[in-house]
């Protein structure tokens, strides 16, 4: 029913539209990605860039049209097959999403937990990740004593920890100060140049001014500009 993938595309949408009741959030949206492409998805507040993102990892479903997520038809998945779907992304949440009681390294061992890695396994995973994103030394602290920034790498090392093919950031600098926004960029640069598919949703022009990457522009749902 719709086009075969090629091998350089791993995520497909087809005339895409999400309804709230009678408010469109997205409207008739085709954007096809690359592997290994890094996007930015801007726009002004309310353009659907969060609700973008939600549909690609069926945070949320699409009221119609068609989502090809690395040769999975998102419309026709199978319940039990959510799971597989999700391990293929690394979500960078808008509010972090770090649950509260448990330490940076329980709040990243759970993505490996839930894969059914063993205990021994994980620990060298975890601590490497940590490494990575500059916070191993925080490993036994709990999100509510630290700020921002260290929660933000906190997030993207979760996101990064099963070595997905894709990463969502939504908003990852967004409550961020100029220092701070620019070494979690870096972090998400760093991502891309060991393979992964990145998509980010901002609205930090300066960032994407500062950098090189295509950009998807939406306004009020649809598609603005896509170079």
């Amino acid at each position: 029913m719709y086009p075969d993938q090629g091998k350089n595309t791993i995520i497909r949408m087809f005339n895409v539209s999400k309804r709230y009741g009678k408010m469109e959030a997205l409207s008739n949206l085709s954007l096809e990605v690359r592997k290994n492409e890094f996007i930015f998805v801007t726009g002004p507040s309310g353009a659907g860039k969060s609700t973008m993102i939600k549909l690609l990892y069926l945070g949320e479903k699409a009221s119609s049209g068609a989502i090809l997520v690395d040769g999975m038809n998102l419309s026709r998945i199978p319940r039990r097959q959510i799971p597989m779907l999700r391990r293929k992304f690394g979500v960078v949440f808008l509010d972090f999403k770090l649950i509260p009681t448990k330490t940076v390294f329980q709040n990243v061992s759970l993505v490996l937990e839930v894969a059914g890695f063993s205990p021994k396994e994980i620990q060298p995973i975890v601590m490497d990740v940590l490494g990575r994103v500059g916070i191993e030394d925080r490993y036994e602290e709990f999100p509510p004593v630290m700020s921002g920034g260290e929660k933000q790498r906190v997030a993207i090392a979760r996101a990064m920890v099963g070595t997905p093919k894709i990463v969502l950031a939504d908003e990852p600098t967004g409550s961020l100060d100029q220092e701070s926004a620019a070494h979690i960029f870096e972090l998400l640069r760093a991502v891309h140049a060991r393979g992964a598919t990145v998509i980010i949703a901002t609205h930090d022009q300066q960032m994407i001014n500062n950098h090189d990457g295509r950009v998807v522009r939406l306004v009020k749902g649809q598609m603005a500009h896509d170079n």
